[in-house]
């Protein structure tokens, strides 16, 4: 019975149930694989004007590129930015009085850290520090053909450039360290307090006291303005460059290594990742290319499907162009995570050419091409619907995270999904239909000139290898057997239905989920920030010398009380005090930093009362004028009513960041008065109160989801209960097993964690639905059935999407090796569930019967 004759019986089956949608779709689809097949140059031509059209919005790529980190890699409606903007109104900052302390963001800042193996307070040390200061203070730099030096641009306080302490205490001269007595952590001298901290790294101090014995590290800051950015932004780079070069000519000298960095560094760098790719993708596809022709080149000069398989790779790139394109045009933001969905576009499309090319090879050969291509829709076209399907609604559900990185990749993939899906449906199977004709007719793949089947036995070999083509297997008119299908369906498949072999089978899923369910224990939160910076930046040793030298102390975070008080009345101010009591009993608090309490010592010191409204209002004025700065940390009406007020606590290195962040805030939040705790480093730290229930609610909604779409497609209940098991099972394999490769769960993975998703469903939902459709009656031979017809196509699509990412792995990029790692487990845990475990899994648990039933 012909392909027409079938469609035709098809509309003549009893009226189906609703939930049986899988047998009509095969009907549409294999009427639209007549009719592509029909007229393969519409869709074959029609395709490539779309992409070149919607290809046009790559014109405009740079306009929408948006790649500061604060906005995509911190959560879009972070607590930390809401309390920044209360912060900023309540207390704006004054040029003429900065103060790193009082800052509401990182500042404009360079900075640089100056180490020593040894003693880095010598006099040889210092001179050398002291010279690269001075070379950064007269630094001469053009802008408007103009020139500026440091103070020009600097942070003021009282007409004066903000001072680095170590330097303004030895009074700029190194041979002064030898009369100085530092003290650590707080230096006295002149009436004058220093936190020395800030400027000291590693310090050794004398026996039984706070005197520095030694260091082996300076830090100097050198604060901006913020004023005029283009021109700051020009002094950073200068100031890169110089301390660049001036630092091996320092360690020389005097044996001494500065690292070195700006508040602007990150940013640059990491605007520097999608271009240290741009040669892998050359290569990635290279390698796809290469891969598609070997695993899809027959040795019969007319069946081989080279030009299938380039038009395969072809597909995806198309994909790719228009999925981008139209979302450019949209003028949706582009974020350099984007940059590797087209490696993830390229497995799926390859994945579906694999299967298509599997069903067109099982079909009649003696058929006409049309209905050649609708047998081939009918049989492949449902199952690269549900893997398209459940990876596109996985990648939008992504969308709901709250990170605007994950956001730009979940749509820019899941669009391009769609259109990956549209052209191998549409494009792909044009070029099918046109390979196809090429088959019919006998010719050559690449001479195109119609050979024989056979050639006599009097010419030579080379001729017969080149020259004939087009044989198949007379007894059931369709192509030759591949080798790794024969291997599937001789030796594979019944090797897994023996009893012995699926015992080994459970005990292998046993030890696989404990490691896996081990790893999600141990799982650690939150995006180191030099991760966003490639390997071999600056930044890194920046980043590192602080980490050594410098991390004892964390961060001065800001309280903000919210409300009047009554700052003079007694039983107000115990409660202000009781506040002050419950953040320093906290073990990583170290002291408190008020103005109230200033001006209380001030007051006992000077004997007076500060006990009525009129004493204190009275006395506060003075109080300010001579400690301006703690202006900025009160909120004042011009009848010197307290709206608001500020004070600041130290915090101390001894508990993770998510831990003192929360910790902060809940006792503020037990306190009487109305408290709100807030750092500028809050503003990252949100990421962890919201990665791990996003990304669990994310992944928990994309599985029911997945479950619906299995469940309408795949015509058997139980079978897409095992495909939803597959999805559980392959995340928490990667989870556990991301977690023992060193990745964190931070926006980045929870961006792979998301396309995971989609993933760990193909290879399952393929074999099941296999499975489900096999007419054999055994359990046993459906499951082998399902492996001869799949099982390579599974293993091409899964060694092309490995072989494709495996060149991220030599990345210098922190993004794109996470990405390699994460989408390496989960191709290689999903290819276990799909041709290992749920094959077994299927034969033992109950046969899976359509629940849909009545031929096609």
């Amino acid at each position: 019975v012909s392909s027409t004759d079938s469609l035709t019986e098809s509309f003549f089956i009893p009226h189906l149930p609703p939930y049986c949608i899988e047998r009509p779709l095969r009907i549409c689809f294999e009427l639209l694989g007549h009719f592509i097949g029909s007229h393969p140059w519409l869709f074959c031509i029609t395709p490539l004007i779309l992409s070149a059209c919607l290809g046009s919005g790559f014109y405009l790529l740079k306009d929408r590129m948006s790649n500061n980190i604060e906005e995509q890699f911190t959560p879009v409606d972070g607590r930390a930015k809401l309390e920044r903007k209360y912060i900023q109104e309540t207390f704006p900052g004054t040029y003429s009085m900065f103060s790193p302390l009082r800052l509401s963001t990182d500042g404009n800042y360079a900075t640089l850290i100056a180490t020593s193996d040894r003693n880095i307070l010598t006099v040889e040390a210092l001179q050398d520090i002291l010279h690269l200061d001075s070379r950064v203070k007269s630094m001469v730099v053009q802008f408007d053909n103009q020139e500026f030096e440091y103070v020009d641009v600097c942070a003021e306080v009282m007409g004066s450039c903000t001072s680095n302490d170590i330097l303004g205490i030895i009074q700029y001269n190194a041979n002064n360290i030898d009369t100085v007595n530092l003290t650590f952590p707080w230096h006295y001298s002149d009436f004058r307090s220093f936190a020395l901290y800030l400027s000291l790294g590693s310090v050794t101090l004398c026996k039984e006291s706070s005197v520095v014995e030694r260091a082996k590290a300076i830090q100097l800051h050198y604060y901006l303005h913020e004023e005029n950015k283009t021109k700051t932004d020009l002094w950073l780079e200068s100031f890169i460059h110089l301390v660049s070069n001036a630092s091996s000519a320092s360690i020389q000298v005097s044996r001494i290594t500065v690292s070195y960095s700006t508040s602007t560094s990150m940013q640059w760098e990491f605007e520097k990742s999608p271009a240290s790719v741009v040669y892998l993708f050359s290569i990635t596809y290279a390698i796809a290319i290469t891969f598609s022709i070997i695993s899809c080149w027959r040795l019969d000069n007319v069946r081989t499907k080279v030009w299938v398989a380039a038009c395969g790779v072809l597909s995806t790139g198309l994909a790719v162009l228009s999925g981008f394109g139209v979302l450019l045009l949209l003028d949706q933001p582009f974020v350099m995570t984007v940059a590797s969905c087209p490696f993830m576009i390229l497995g799926i499309g390859l994945d579906d050419m694999f299967i298509m090319i599997s069903c067109w090879q099982r079909t009649l050969v003696l058929n006409t091409v049309p209905d050649r291509l609708a047998d081939t829709y009918r049989d492949a076209a449902v199952s690269i619907s549900i893997t398209s399907l459940t990876d596109a609604l996985a990648l939008f559900l992504g969308y709901n995270s709250p990170f605007g990185s994950v956001r730009s990749f979940c749509l820019y993939a899941g669009i391009s999904v769609c259109f990956c899906y549209l052209y191998s449906i549409t494009f792909l199977g044009a070029c099918m239909a046109l390979n196809g004709q090429r088959e019919a007719e006998n010719k050559h793949w690449f001479s195109c000139a119609k050979i024989p089947e056979d050639l006599p036995s009097s010419n030579c070999r080379a001729s017969s290898i080149c020259c004939v083509g087009g044989s198949y297997d007379r007894m059931t008119e369709k192509e030759e057997t591949e080798l790794m299908s024969h291997i599937f369906e001789r030796f594979y498949g019944p090797f897994l239905a023996h009893k012995l072999v699926k015992a080994c089978v459970f005990v292998i899923y046993a030890c696989y989920l404990a490691v896996s369910i081990y790893g999600c224990f141990i799982l650690k939160e939150g995006l180191d920030i030099k991760n966003l910076a490639l390997d071999d930046s600056y930044i890194i040793s920046y980043y590192n010398d602080q980490r050594q030298h410098f991390s004892e102390y964390s961060c001065y975070v800001m309280v903000a009380v919210k409300q009047p008080l009554l700052y003079w009345d007694e039983v107000e101010r115990k409660h202000l005090h009781s506040c002050i009591s419950k953040f320093e009993s906290l073990n990583f608090v170290n002291s408190t930093f008020a103005w109230f309490l200033s001006f209380q010592r001030y007051a006992n010191a000077t004997n007076l009362n500060i006990s009525s409204r009129e004493a204190f209002q009275t006395h506060l004025r003075p109080f300010l004028e001579l400690n301006p700065m703690f202006k900025q940390d009160i909120n004042m009406t011009t009848d010197n009513e307290i709206l608001a007020s500020r004070f600041f606590i130290q915090t101390l290195n001894r508990t993770a960041v998510e831990n003192m962040m929360t910790t902060l805030r809940k006792t503020a939040e037990d306190c009487p008065a109305v408290l709100l705790v807030f750092h500028p480093a809050f503003i990252y730290f949100d990421q962890y109160t919201v990665i791990m229930d996003n990304t669990v609610q994310t992944i928990l909604v994309a599985v029911v989801v997945m479950l619906v779409v299995s469940l309408l497609l795949i015509p058997s209940p139980l079978c897409s209960l095992w495909v939803a098991f597959a999805i559980c099972s392959v995340i928490v394999g990667v989870a556990g097993f991301m977690a023992l490769w060193g990745v964190n769960l931070d926006s980045i993975s929870m961006i792979n964690l998301v396309m995971c998703i989609g993933f760990s469903v193909d290879f399952s939902a393929h074999i099941s639905y296999s499975f489900v459709s096999s007419p054999k009656s055994d359990v046993n031979e459906k499951a082998t059935d399902a492996l001869a017809r799949l099982g390579y196509p599974i293993l091409q699509g899964a060694l092309s999407t490995i072989l494709g990412v495996m060149v991220l792995s030599t990345s210098g990029s922190y993004i794109f090796r996470t990405f390699f790692k994460i989408v390496f487990l989960v191709i290689t845990f999903g290819l276990l569930h799909g041709l290992l475990f749920i094959p077994v899994f299927l034969t033992l648990f109950g046969a899976c019967g359509k629940w849909c039933e009545g031929p096609i």
